[in-house]
């Protein structure tokens, strides 16, 4: 079974924590943001939405298919605000079957920089402190998301590692995934391999092409995930995971009538190497910024 840990009082990685995350890959830290900082961020994304023109941009964002990593609307989104609908959310005539607040699956990938909400809620020093103290020399924010997981509609994620997207050499992604609403068995929550990170290495390598206006992915490990061995990451509102790079997760589709809205902080080491072939480029004028 995977430990929890009240965070309420967060402070610092103990070496519990740490002892945790080396051995499972991932942290599970209960409490950590208020209910009142996830009301924020709810509202704030409220407002976001309300400004969103649904008519101008149909981008549909799925991890079981690549066709949205070809639309250049996607692959500016590492240094723009951008938003993806769900695959479900449209009828065979092309129209929106459901509000557009029920149809979006995430906005990303960069409002940690762009917008001042969001900003500041990932550069607070509790992050900075679990980046440091789970061996980030110089922890530098690189994609943010606000999921959405649709009641009836929230689409599947499948086994993966985060480091086939953001990758660095030596590989040092972190991620903080935010319960803004319990996540639970019911409506799709996180499941994990426990220890999977340290089986095999990382399995695909998700590319820029040369010409820089498409993408692919490389397999680089042929070693099966050990999918037989997932738990429930289930995570009450304001529960913060924190897992590596190479740890195996996934999500199933949300058929329930309750939403899951989460948010997602990936943060690189500024001290490693980080490759031009990265699908997500930032260009000169929005360079990383320190958490």
């Amino acid at each position: 079974m995977i430990p929890r840990f009240d965070a309420s009082e967060f402070n610092g990685i103990t070496p519990e924590m740490r002892d945790a995350f080396e051995r499972d890959g991932v942290l599970v830290l209960d409490g950590l943001v208020s209910a009142e900082m996830c009301a924020l961020l709810q509202n704030r994304m409220n407002e976001m939405v309300k400004g969103f023109d649904a008519r101008e941009h149909r981008s549909v964002f799925s991890s079981t298919s690549e066709a949205h990593a070809q639309d250049q609307y996607f692959l500016e989104s590492g240094h723009e605000i951008r938003f993806f609908m769900e695959e479900e959310a449209f009828g065979a005539d092309g129209q929106l079957t459901k509000p557009l607040h029920l149809a979006l699956n995430k906005v990303g990938h960069a409002m940690h920089d762009l917008d001042e909400t969001f900003s500041q809620f990932a550069r607070q020093d509790r992050f900075r402190l679990i980046c440091r103290g789970l061996g980030q020399k110089k922890p530098l924010p690189l994609q943010s998301m606000y999921i959405f997981k649709q009641p009836h509609i929230g689409g599947e994620v499948v086994c993966h590692q985060d480091a086939t997207y953001l990758r660095t050499e030596p590989e040092s992604c972190l991620g903080l995934w935010v319960a803004i609403e319990d996540a639970t068995t019911e409506n799709g929550c996180l499941w994990g391999i426990p220890g999977g990170h340290k089986t095999g290495g990382i399995r695909e390598a998700f590319r820029r092409a040369q010409d820089g206006d498409g993408t692919y992915t490389e397999r680089l490990d042929d070693t099966p995930f050990e999918e037989d061995k997932k738990v429930p990451l289930e995570a009450p509102k304001g529960t913060v995971l924190v897992f590596g790079g190479k740890f195996p997760h996934m999500s199933s589709a949300n058929r329930s009538d309750k939403s899951r809205h989460a948010y997602t902080l990936h943060v690189i080491d500024g001290s490693a190497h980080y490759p031009a072939d990265n699908w997500l480029r930032r260009p000169p004028r929005l360079p990383l910024k320190a958490l």
